[in-house]
């Protein structure tokens, strides 16, 4: 078939037939795969555009493979699971899935998020090749009147962009922090307010998990750019974007 490739993991043998089944239906190249060994064969010869990843598999589980998926591989990854609990939710997003369904799965629910995903991806992609890469950085009125180089947050695109052009697509978790930082006006963001716009609850001490959504954040932006990102840590408090940056159009919720 001559649509995207969708590759289907789901060890539950009648559930990855059906999705296989519907989506190649809908006009999709939709394959299954019974684990994380077989997808690792598949997607060495097909380019595949999405990966609808379980999370209980038998060799290895989901989010293993998606955090081995976003250190080499542009697909978008959707999670599906028959775990409901909201730190599974955090867990997968955190990892870099781009969205995440819960069994029993509805496949109409199935299909409009590969739809959407697609769209996201599609977008990025096309932008990004008209993106500037090499070129002098924009000068902008900052807040204070001062002329001065700003980053951008595209809500819109989930994407994140420096003076210089370069664009960084963000996942939803480094969507939710960005746009947070951003509103502070390079003042600090306590970990209790990253939390709440994170996970919608208070911070606790010994929960690690705003530290990795950063350090991730920091890793991506650090690669795409060259250089040391504007994201720092302030002792006591939070975290910073300590450079001037300005939202195109509105905040995500």
């Amino acid at each position: 078939m001559a649509g995207p490739t969708i590759v289907v993991v789901e060890d539950e043998n009648s559930l990855r037939s059906d999705m296989v089944e519907y989506l190649s239906s809908c006009g999709f190249n939709a394959i299954g795969a019974r684990d994380g060994a077989e997808l690792d064969r598949l997607i060495q010869t097909r380019n595949a555009a999405i990966i609808i990843l379980d999370v209980n598999l038998p060799d290895e589980d989901g989010f293993k493979i998606a955090a081995r998926l976003r250190e080499g591989h542009g697909a978008g990854i959707i999670m599906v699971t028959a775990r409901n609990s909201t730190v599974d939710r955090v867990v997968g997003l955190e990892i870099g899935a781009d969205a995440y369904l819960v069994k029993p799965i509805e496949l109409r629910e199935l299909e409009a998020q590969v739809k959407s995903l697609l769209r996201r991806l599609s977008e990025r992609a096309a932008e990004s090749t008209t993106q500037p890469h090499n070129g002098a950085a924009s000068a902008e009125a900052g807040s204070d009147g001062s002329e001065e180089a700003r980053w951008s947050l595209d809500p819109t695109e989930w994407s994140l962009t420096n003076p210089a052009g370069i664009r960084i697509s963000l996942t939803s978790m480094e969507m939710k922090l960005t746009s947070l930082l951003a509103t502070q006006a390079r003042k600090p963001a306590t970990r209790d307010q990253i939390s709440q716009a994170l996970y919608n609850r208070r911070w606790n001490p010994e929960d690690r998990s705003i530290d990795t959504v950063v350090g991730r954040l920091r890793h991506k932006v650090e690669g795409a750019i060259g250089g040391p990102a504007p994201l720092k840590s302030v002792h006591g408090v939070g975290y910073v974007f300590s450079a001037p940056i300005r939202v195109v159009g509105a905040v995500q919720s």
